[in-house]
């Protein structure tokens, strides 16, 4: 059995409801413990309530979860973390609404010292029931974060019709056939937290089309680059 640590990117485009899931995440009695990481520029305030200890970056809060926060090296953050081995089920990173989630989960494929200790788990995307169709034309990382997707949570339901759902759900099939799709309010199902952390450790892993192909592509484009590279050098050495 691995005892590398699950790791679960969260994603989603400005204003799906990833914000409202940190919250809950980080203050409902759900009974996992999580070390939530969220980038440096989220929206997240942490409720000093909630708060029963802090060590330098790292925050714990009184539901056993701990959340730190991104300030440049995420394999310091990791290291940090790593510290605290056993005091936490899983670590769930958060990405900035812009975000591309393929760079990110790259690291974890490409970077040996993350590798040793973690290991991606799943990409779990919250959409917005309302804006998605209008951001899937007009922002290309809101596609990516679908395409990505182990586990959708298509959120504000309750904000479109059930005939104009229908056909959101439609578009997200059409970029990622395979996700597992939860249809949500206020990032809730049923109520049950639980339910929502267990979709995303134990979702199994499988990229769609449009996720193989832009992995594909960065693979070249980091080849290419490479190649160029070495050229560059073997001819100023040759010089």
């Amino acid at each position: 059995m691995s005892d590398k640590v699950p790791v679960t990117v969260l994603t989603g485009y400005l204003g799906a409801g990833k914000t409202t899931l940190l919250n809950r995440i980080l203050s409902e009695p759900h009974g996992q413990k999580y070390a939530v990481i969220v980038n440096e520029f989220g929206e997240v305030g942490i409720d000093n309530d909630l708060i029963v200890g802090a060590d330098e970056e790292i925050f714990e809060m009184n539901n056993g979860c701990v959340c730190c926060t991104v300030r440049g090296d995420l394999v310091r953050i990791i290291d940090g973390l790593m510290r605290r081995k056993g005091k936490f089920d899983a670590i769930i990173l958060e990405t900035t609404g812009l975000a591309d989630p393929a760079p990110v989960a790259q690291t974890f494929f490409i970077d040996d010292n993350i590798g040793r200790k973690a290991k991606l788990d799943a990409v779990v995307t919250v959409a917005d029931a309302k804006w998605l169709k209008d951001r899937l034309k007009d922002a290309p990382e809101a596609k990516n974060q679908i395409a990505f997707a182990d586990v959708i949570l298509l959120n504000k339901t309750d904000l479109v019709a059930p005939d104009e759902l229908g056909d959101v759900e439609a578009r997200i099939r059409g970029i990622n056939p395979y996700a597992r799709l939860h249809k949500t309010q206020r990032c809730d199902i049923a109520g049950a937290m639980h339910s929502i952390l267990t979709a995303f450790w134990r979702s199994s892993r499988n990229f769609s089309p449009i996720a193989i192909i832009i992995i594909i592509t960065m693979m070249v484009t980091i080849i290419t680059t490479i190649t160029s590279m070495t050229r560059v050098i073997t001819t100023m050495a040759a010089a």
